[in-house]
């Protein structure tokens, strides 16, 4: 059976008429049914679901699709739920044949979330929109209604590339596609996380190893994504990801937050290669600066981490993305809490925020 990300792509890309419409009208098209879900819909699940003056709501369940080998959903999937409502926020002020692109995504992580198949709901609030630029943030909250996260985003706004047309565009209901299974999200998910007895024994860089000789299952989002490490030193290790169809956003470019989730997993598994056995760490931060935009030609792209600094209790690295030309694509730069004295716990993830106030 082929992984889900060797399937035939679902979804469809918005038409270049709909820029005719303002920012605000292309996002309300979504909602009447004017325009197509893309492929990242189908993936993941996740989806525009309300609009008020200043935001944009997105949700996004939290299958076992997007699990770590440590059971909870990796915190570099939350950047694919933030990045659609915080550069829908900046896109809803802009008028007619005005084009945008995502710039810079920050996310802080605050707890770690259960990956029982519970929507998440991120509300993205614009900030401020000039000529130039655009700010907007967003919190991301589960079904409690606990915050797990916040994300912050700067957009480049471009000059209008054409005069509007004298009459709106027209659109026609998009009639959905069948198909003979269930979207990818909604389908029980393959892939194995990894029991205790391995993270009692075993240090990250073991484990990273174990993943990369194939000696260790890999997790959901590999069959899910095709996303697997490469190479794993300490202090470094390099993943890679396919660039296909099935990452795309409406305009047919690999949306920000799945190169953000690829940038986030160079970080982390760097840092995890520095944990001994008997010893956890908690992703706090993340930020990523776009360099380019990437097309979904399946050639992978490739992540490489390295940690910058390694403290007791604080350990700090970065993430080069580049295509399959060897182009820079993306860099990041994230935080994480290192427990020397905590071990890793399958049923009881890390909560960093927790951690972080007993520590102060």
């Amino acid at each position: 059976m082929a992984e889900v990300w060797q399937e035939e792509v679902r979804g469809g890309f918005v038409e270049p008429r709909m820029l005719g419409l303002s920012g605000r009208e292309q996002i309300q098209s979504y909602f009447e049914g004017l325009a197509p879900r893309p492929p990242i819909h189908y993936l993941t699940g996740m989806l525009p679901t309300g609009m008020d003056e200043g935001s944009v709501t997105f949700t996004m369940p939290a299958t076992g699709w997007l699990q770590s080998p440590t059971g909870h959903v990796y915190p570099g999937a939350l950047a694919i739920l933030a990045d659609g409502p915080l550069g829908s926020a900046v896109q809803a002020a802009l008028p007619p044949m005005t084009p945008y692109t995502t710039a810079e995504l920050s996310m802080n992580y605050l707890r770690p979330i259960p990956a029982d198949g519970r929507s998440l709901t991120c509300r993205g609030r614009l900030v401020m929109a000039g000529r130039t630029l655009g700010l907007a943030e967003c919190e991301i909250a589960d079904e409690d209604g606990r915050i797990v996260a916040h994300g912050t985003t700067r957009c480049f706004i471009f000059p209008p590339f054409a005069p509007p047309p004298e009459e709106p565009p027209v659109f026609e209901t998009v009639r959905e596609e069948t198909w003979d299974t269930p979207a990818p999200f909604e389908r029980e998910p393959t892939g194995e996380i990894l029991p205790q007895d391995v993270w009692d024994r075993m240090s990250g860089l073991e484990v990273m190893r174990g993943h990369v000789r194939g000696e260790l299952p890999p997790p959901p989002l590999h069959h899910l994504t095709g996303m697997r490490p490469t190479e794993a030193e300490e202090g470094a290790c390099t993943f890679a990801m396919p660039a296909t169809g099935w990452l795309c956003s409406p305009l047919g470019k690999l949306e920000g937050g799945t190169i953000a989730m690829l940038a986030d997993l160079g970080v982390t598994s760097a840092v995890q290669t520095t944990i001994p056995a008997g010893s956890s760490f908690a992703p706090l931060d993340l930020k990523v600066n776009f360099l380019r935009p990437v097309d979904p030609d399946g050639r992978d792209l490739v992540a490489r981490g390295t940690v910058g600094h390694r403290g007791r209790t604080i350990a700090v690295a970065t993430s080069e993305v580049r295509n399959a030309d060897g182009k820079k694509v993306a860099v990041a730069t994230g935080t994480a809490l290192v427990l020397p004295d905590r071990p890793w716990r399958v049923d009881r993830p890390v909560d960093a925020s927790a951690e972080a106030a007993e520590a102060g």
